[in-house]
């Protein structure tokens, strides 16, 4: 009797994995639930257990990539039993551990109002291993926070999500065989055949570097034998590779008569370095960054304006404008304006495309680029069209302060139609913004200098700012996003316009 090993879901959108390295040789004896094999995906390395005892025949070399469920290896079963000393001394170790005969399933648990989904950040616990009530047995991320996750009952932990899998809320995580009398920081996990001792000894992965780490070593030219790893059963982890350094040389080379010895002088200062795991937030910007980059024809035109005139307007009222509206007059309100006036003359800017259609928008939900202590959210002015200067600044103000306390809710960050982002608070001079898929557009605003411009003749000083607007091509061609550019111009450097309407 012999039974197929298919290549196992490992994780939702991943369609194939490569097999990185085969642990057990064909014709190899193997024991149920060991190690046969490690697989990769472009997300995580998984280990590949074997699901029966037999002897092994592989079909599947390494660096093959093999589609889910794919045949993997054959295992002929055998009628070989486990050494049953190894199998007593565990049972013996654990006996005062029994199973109920209850398996709990752990779902992702609701972690605050608006988060639909959470980032598995990291297992503390392996499959196998024996985990008490209320033990923290992994960590989960959402784009606001980071959680623990404590196991709800005493047992046996089965792993079922993967390590950075973004899961959606009340998605399994892990099994737990219940037990009763269960020991922390023990596994009950039968050790069997020659492959570990039962007291903890070495065994295939001792000293075994995983495919990362591998990669990481043999780059930097270090030899495994000088490193003792800290993962399951002393396996070398990507972590304990980041942490080694290459070993420097007792000795120093021979020196001939012709080239006489030089001394190297020290580096001097501290060299340390500091890893930091990536959050939620952080990775869903650099995918959508990246996929918007690579999905469209992203083009960026640009314009300078004289800031003069607006600068004059509002040293002119300032004051009175707050007194009255409790509420500072800053530039936000008449970039917000000015843009909506010109998205409604240049609609195209102001539309994006689903699937094979282009949808007009006969409003303007301006989304403003925030720079939070997470990262940058682009929360969303709703009909902006319709909003007075002071209606302006107050949202701005309301969902800048929101996002700086990570207390935006989901809806307050969803839609949009056209973006606003000012790198000039930081002193951008200049800069190529990245579209906010799906919309089609974005304006860069950027920090106002004074420099020498010819006016009527005369060289006159005037405080200038760039403008910069990227723009889907498949949408909007030259003429369309130039001409709505000059019109944000014009509507900025005779502010008088914006009031009128012309």
């Amino acid at each position: 009797m012999s039974l197929e090993m298919k290549v196992p879901s490992v994780g939702e959108s991943i369609s194939e994995v490569t097999i990185a390295q085969w642990l057990k040789s064909d014709g190899d004896y193997v024991e149920m639930d060991e190690v046969i094999a490690e697989l990769e995906s472009d997300k995580a390395t998984f280990e590949l257990p074997a699901e029966t005892s037999g002897i092994l025949r592989i079909k599947a070399n390494e660096g093959d990539t093999v589609e889910i469920g794919g045949i993997i290896c054959v295992i002929e079963v055998s009628e070989q039993t486990p050494q049953k000393e190894a199998v007593s001394a565990v049972q013996t170790e654990s006996a005062s551990a029994t199973e109920t005969g209850e398996v709990l399933e752990m779902l992702v648990p609701t972690v605050g109002e608006s988060i639909n989904e959470v980032t598995l950040s990291s297992w503390s616990k392996n499959t196998g291993d024996v985990v008490e009530l209320d033990e923290v047995i992994a960590e989960i991320e959402s784009d606001k926070a980071t959680f623990e996750l404590t196991a709800e009952k005493p047992g046996v932990l089965e792993v079922i999500a993967q390590e950075g899998e973004t899961l959606e809320i009340g998605a399994l995580l892990c099994k737990i065989k219940v037990m009763t009398g269960a020991a922390s920081n023990s596994s009950v996990a039968p050790v069997v055949g020659n492959q570990a001792s039962v007291s903890g000894g070495e065994s295939y992965a001792t000293g075994h570097a995983s495919p990362a780490a591998s990669k990481i070593l043999n780059e930097r030219g270090i030899n495994t034998n000088d490193l003792s790893g800290t993962g399951k059963e002393g396996r070398i982890t990507k972590e304990d590779a980041l942490k080694a350094s290459k070993p420097v040389p007792t000795t120093k080379p021979a020196s001939t008569a012709q080239a006489p010895t030089q001394e190297v002088p020290a580096v001097g200062g501290v060299r340390g370095q500091r890893r930091k795991k990536m959050t939620s937030l952080r990775k869903t910007i650099s995918k959508r960054l990246v996929s918007v980059k690579n999905e469209t024809a992203m083009l960026t035109t640009f314009n300078e304006v004289n800031m003069q005139p607006i600068m004059e307007l509002r040293k002119k009222y300032k004051e009175s404008f707050k007194e009255k509206y409790e509420v500072g007059l800053g530039f936000m309100s008449f970039f917000t304006k000015a843009c909506c006036m010109a998205l409604q003359e240049w609609p195209a800017v102001n539309a994006m495309i689903d699937g094979d259609e282009i949808v007009y928008n006969d409003y303007c939900d301006i989304s403003i680029a925030v720079s939070a202590p997470k990262g940058l959210v682009v929360p969303v002015i709703r009909n902006a069209e319709n909003l007075s200067f002071e209606q302006v600044e107050k949202e701005v103000v309301r969902l800048a302060v929101k996002a700086r306390e990570g207390k935006l809710s989901i809806d307050e960050m969803t839609g949009g139609t056209f973006t606003l982002t000012n790198g000039g608070i930081f002193g951008s001079m200049m800069s190529t913004p990245i579209i906010n898929s799906p919309q089609s557009a974005i304006l860069g605003m950027h920090n106002i200098v004074e420099r020498a411009v010819v006016e009527n003749g005369e060289i006159v000083v005037r405080p200038m700012m760039y403008l910069a607007l990227s723009y889907d091509h498949r949408i909007i061609d030259g003429r369309e996003s130039v001409s709505f550019l000059v019109r944000v111009k014009q509507l900025l450097e005779d502010p008088g316009r914006l009031l009128l309407g012309v």
